[in-house]
């Protein structure tokens, strides 16, 4: 069978909504090992903030594409891609399946559209002078250029998520182009995977932010503080957007209270999740899959074991 039709089920959802637990009972369930697809779960030393699964809760199974760089090192969603390949290929040459887990939902879609990336090393200058420029001006300025010169693109992006738009703005004024043309001629190929894709989401929302809100709880008790402390003079530009960690710069600066970080977070969490839904709910191949709909977590997952066991029986394969 051809590298195009490599099986790949993947698990997407909002954060706090339960990926991490369902994808290790997919995997085991199904002969898996899980591939993850967290911008944040890469970086070494970051395991309390960006909930990266501890070995109890991984049960086992296999997991790849986390604790790979040091929080000082940067990444792109094209070094994403290649390394996410590489690291499918290998999982397919072992025969097992791999199980696609996060909510970067720029990730994901890379991946499973077959984004190609140009070869482009850019322009560290130009990149320097609008980081300066955000510096001085704002971040919000620099998206409004972005707005201006590729709506697409801006849209997609929330203003504070600055690396991304200084490598929008670079790539238009490298090129030409805007990037979501660029990104637009990149899917003419087809994508090498046939892909399963599962949504974790809650119909009432209230529910899914009393999760986030307890989540940020138990990370305080488990000591998010002192991992801020110990990374806060080390971040790169791309690791020091992590919810959980940027929020807490000012506390530790004495410039806000315990209680005004941890809600600040609260709340970013929150507007980090529905953009996380916005973006999924614009892949028209996502099966949801809404909590309240069963009676229990178990149900819920043989729901998803049963899809997913559905999806193989259609005769796909790994490709050695």
């Amino acid at each position: 069978m051809s590298d195009t039709q490599t099986p790949l089920v993947a698990l997407v959802g909002p954060t706090a909504s339960g990926k991490t637990r369902l994808a290790v009972d997919l995997a085991l369930r199904l002969g898996g090992e899980v591939v993850s697809a967290d911008s944040m779960q890469i970086y070494r030393h970051m395991d309390i903030g960006t909930a990266t699964p501890t070995e109890e809760e991984r049960r086992g199974v296999p997991h790849h594409m986390m604790n790979i760089l040091d929080p000082g090192e940067s990444y792109s969603v094209a070094q994403y891609v290649e390394d996410a390949r590489s690291v499918i290929r290998e999982v397919c040459s072992r025969g097992k399946l791999p199980v696609l887990a996060g909510g970067t939902g720029l990730y994901v879609s890379s991946l499973l559209d077959n984004v190609l990336f140009e070869e482009n090393r850019g322009d560290p200058a130009l990149r320097e002078e609008l980081a300066q420029r955000a510096r001085e001006e704002g971040a919000q300025a620099l998206w409004e250029e972005l707005l201006r010169i590729d709506p697409v693109s801006a849209r997609r992006l929330h203003p504070n998520n600055l690396g991304r738009v200084i490598r929008a703005i670079e790539a238009f004024r490298l090129t030409g182009v805007p990037m979501s043309v660029q990104q637009e001629r990149s899917r003419r190929e087809p994508s090498p995977y046939r892909a399963l894709v599962l949504g974790l989401a809650f119909r009432d929302r209230e529910l899914l932010y009393r999760r986030i809100d307890l989540r940020v709880d138990q990370m305080l008790k488990d000591g998010l503080l002192d991992e801020v402390r110990s990374l806060s003079e080390h971040f790169s530009a791309t690791a020091a957007q992590a919810i959980g960690y940027k929020e807490f710069f000012r506390y530790l600066k004495g410039e806000e209270t315990l209680e005004q970080a941890a809600a600040r977070v609260k709340q970013e969490s929150r507007r980090y999740a529905k953009r996380q839904l916005t973006w999924f709910r614009r892949m028209e191949q996502v099966h949801w899959l809404y909590t309240e709909d069963f009676r229990d977590y178990n149900e819920l997952m043989t729901e998803a074991c049963g899809l997913a066991e559905a999806f193989l029986l259609e005769g796909a394969e790994c490709t050695q």
